[in-house]
């Protein structure tokens, strides 16, 4: 079996809300190969998400021109758990699009990373529930009613579930509904997806959503006809990445990601990892392609 990808761009996302470089920034890792067909990596670390936007626009339309196809990978959620469109009555047939476009019209996010996902989390939390739940966490002085800095109470079987189940599958996967602290996933996917909407409506069908827009299967190459590049998200900590000498963990994680989707895609490998597992219940592929997505590799 022919590879899928000519190149592997991994993006490690950031919330930050100020312009920042080194840990815990935006990354983005690049396999390529050059001329004489060999991967090459690079990587970049902007102080923005607009410059990091700007940045990651550019290496796709350079690999557009060389006909390549890329794997983009995101290391935040690109859906929430089941039942979370319907919660916000959004319209539309499919519920992960019915949310990107609701995220898209409510998050700000400035050219100097100033954002403001936490009222965005408070806005959905009154729009839910009335109260600080489920959405939690944010430094003191951003407190408000219907966003508290610690949680406010546990799941009960009424909720919308804690952890989609993509998270279950990984193990260790942060809950989508946590908006600051260490591993606050949430902050990225509120002001990450509008991001990736973007990167998606300015390719148009040449770009394509894994697993929404391709369904929750393996794929092959009559699957990816006259696609230029598919987005997935990913999960770093899936690998143990091992940092050189002085480099820092988030670029260590976005070069053994590259490494390892580019080596199971030479080796015909990668393909399946699109699907299900064999014993994956159908509620779970069903949630996994319409709502919640799903990480490549869990």
């Amino acid at each position: 079996m022919s590879r899928l990808f000519s190149a592997y761009v991994i993006v490690d996302w950031s919330a930050a809300a100020k312009p920042t470089t080194g840990a815990d920034s935006v990354w983005i890792g690049v396999l390529k190969r050059d001329v004489r067909f060999r991967l090459n990596f690079e990587s970049f670390n902007p102080a923005t998400r607009q410059e990091a936007e700007t940045k990651l626009a550019a290496i796709l339309d350079d690999l557009k021109k060389r006909n390549e196809r890329a794997l983009v990978g995101f290391d935040f959620p690109l859906g929430f758990p089941r039942g979370f469109a319907k919660a916000l009555s959004l319209p539309g047939e499919h519920p992960w699009r019915a949310v990107w476009d609701q995220l898209a019209k409510m998050v700000k996010d400035k050219a100097d990373n100033t954002n403001n996902r936490f009222g965005v989390g408070s806005e959905i939390n009154r729009r839910l529930t009335g109260g600080p739940f489920p959405f939690w966490g944010c430094p003191p002085r951003d407190t408000l009613t219907t966003l508290q800095p610690k949680r406010s109470r546990e799941h009960g079987p009424d909720d919308l579930p804690e952890y989609r189940y993509a998270d279950e599958a990984a193990k260790g996967a942060h809950s989508i509904w946590k908006l600051y602290y260490n591993g606050s996933v949430g902050g990225q996917a509120i002001v990450g997806i509008p991001a990736a909407r973007r990167l998606k409506d300015a390719r148009g069908d040449a770009a394509r959503v894994w697993p929404f827009e391709t369904g929750f299967k393996a794929l092959t190459e009559a699957d990816l006809e006259g696609v230029a590049l598919v987005i997935a998200e990913v999960y770093p900590s899936l690998l143990k990445a091992v940092p050189a000498p002085g480099e820092v963990k988030d670029l260590a994680q976005v070069r053994a990601l590259a490494e390892h989707f580019a080596k199971l895609d030479e080796a015909g490998k990668l393909a399946a990892q699109f699907g299900p597992a064999k014993d994956a219940a159908p509620e779970v592929v069903e949630a996994a392609q319409a709502e919640e997505g799903w990480i490549l590799g869990a």
